[in-house]
């Protein structure tokens, strides 16, 4: 047997040692400007501040019960559970791609019993026949010497590497979705408490001015005006409460989980449920801290591995077949001395024509390459470009939320001194209602400002790449 296995020994050392034809890997040049537009993402206050992207989530988001959601949403999202399960498949791929550089030994016994008529038929004149055998053997293993193997053992790795980094970017889109759904329903339970506000407002105004219409103080135009200023508040409510309905049914499908009642209680619509601002640091953060960017460089890699695997069907493919073991025609003399057998058949294949299939094959794999250089340049231009839409709208959302509260203050003001006037019969109600209705407005307008802040916040969070880890990393 030693003398069998020396020479697979020999050939399996050479194969080891044999070239690869992958082209050598360089990265990109990222087609982005080094700096964030007008200088707006510079990194505000402390200089040693935590990148966003290493931001827990658990930290940046501090409603409880937002929190659970979200621990709910990351158990439950049937979509974030099939990228797990594409990891893992991918894993276990690239396993059965890696052993392919291993030769498969097996062992094999087998036994036959065979009689042999001879002479005329019929005269009942024949012989029987045993043979056993037992064997170590070796079926069809390839010596990579020109990396065709390694090439497609690459190409396999780096296809589990961008799965891996696509369930982060799954992952990271669905905190950032969940905690986008649970906010528009805080805003929009806040916007239908404001409305019910409004509508016991234009009903007591109503009341009042179908009092005073009664007593012929006041016209049928007052009363009509009265009764237009209640009804439109009473669709307002109406269509709060079929949008409250429709967020609270979409926060249950990305939890994938109807809400349990031991969830922490809704509180209410809350400026400050996450972290008042973001350090975005540079722009060529991103190319390691977006997991969409990492995937695509990886596919890359992949891409270029496929080209290592094309460029070796060019020469030849060597494989080796064989065995070692012992041959009897009975069991007991099977492991007597002289009973060695063994055989080893190696095989020499070489394209000598093939009507241009292996050119063509690599050319499509070179132009798969080339795709793969612009989906990976454009994931990062796109990178840069939510984020630096994020920090366009940050300080433009801070002007409006502070013209909205002072808007909200005045017209406060004024409504009360209008109602005064009103009680003092100095003021009509239509100045009333007036009054009133800007103040509506303004509140409306200062929670859509809150909102949108939080929302730019949140998109600013998961454009640089938060939202993958629970906790912040300690010092």
């Amino acid at each position: 047997m030693s003398k069998f296995l020396s020479p697979i020994l020999a050939l399996f050392i050479v194969a080891l040692a044999g070239c690869t034809l992958m082209p050598k890997y360089h990265r990109p040049a990222a087609a982005i400007s080094p700096t964030w537009p007008k200088a707006q993402g510079q990194i505000r206050g402390a200089t040693n501040a935590i990148p966003a992207a290493d931001i827990g989530w658990r930290e940046f988001f501090r409603d409880p019960r937002l929190q659970q959601l979200i621990e709910l949403a990351l158990t439950n999202n049937p979509d974030l559970r099939v990228a797990m399960l594409n990891v893992e498949q991918t894993r276990e791929l690239y396993r059965v791609q890696r052993n392919a550089l291993i030769p498969t030994v097996d062992v094999n016994y087998n036994s036959s019993r065979q009689r042999i008529a001879y002479g005329f038929a019929g005269n009942g004149q024949g012989a029987t026949y045993n043979q056993f055998n037992v064997n170590l053997g070796v079926a069809q293993y390839e010596l990579d010497l020109f990396g065709r193997v390694r090439s497609l053992k690459t190409q396999a790795l780096e296809t589990y590497f961008a799965t891996e980094e696509a369930q982060k970017s799954a992952q990271i889109t669905l905190v950032a979705e969940v905690s986008a759904a649970y906010l528009t329903e805080r805003e929009l339970a806040e916007q239908l408490a404001l409305a019910r506000q409004s509508l016991r407002a234009a009903r007591n105004v109503y009341d009042l001015t179908k009092s005073s219409y009664e007593g012929g103080v006041l016209s049928r135009l007052d009363l009509n005006a009265a009764d237009i200023q209640m009804q439109t508040a009473r669709a307002n409510m109406a269509g709060y409460e079929q949008q409250l309905g429709q967020a609270d049914n979409y926060l249950v499908l990305l939890v994938g989980h109807p809400l349990s009642d031991d969830l922490p209680a809704p509180q209410p619509f809350n400026p400050q449920i996450c972290l008042s601002d973001l350090p975005a640091g540079l722009p060529s953060d991103l190319l390691q801290r977006r997991p969409d960017i990492l995937e695509a460089e990886h596919q890359l890699k992949a891409a270029s591995a496929n080209i290592g695997a094309a460029r070796a069907a060019f020469f030849p493919t060597i494989t080796l077949t064989g065995s070692a073991g012992y041959s009897s025609t009975s069991l007991q003399n099977l492991f007597a001395p002289g009973s060695q057998a063994w055989n080893f058949s190696p095989q020499v294949v070489w394209p000598i024509f093939a009507a241009g299939t292996a050119w063509a094959e690599l050319k499509a794999a070179q132009a798969g390459r080339l795709m793969e250089v612009a989906n990976y340049q454009k994931a990062i231009q796109t990178a840069f470009r939510e984020v630096a839409d994020s920090l366009v709208a940050r300080d433009t959302v801070k002007t409006q939320l502070a013209a909205n509260q002072a808007l909200v203050r005045a017209e406060r003001q004024n409504y009360e001194l209008t109602q005064a006037r009103f009680g003092s019969g100095v003021d009509s109600s239509l100045n009333v209602l007036v009054a009133q209705q800007a103040l509506d407005n303004a509140r409306q307008n200062l929670i859509q400002s809150q909102y949108s802040r939080l929302f730019n916040l949140i998109n600013l969070y998961q454009a640089l790449g938060g939202g993958w880890q629970e906790y912040s990393p300690q010092p």
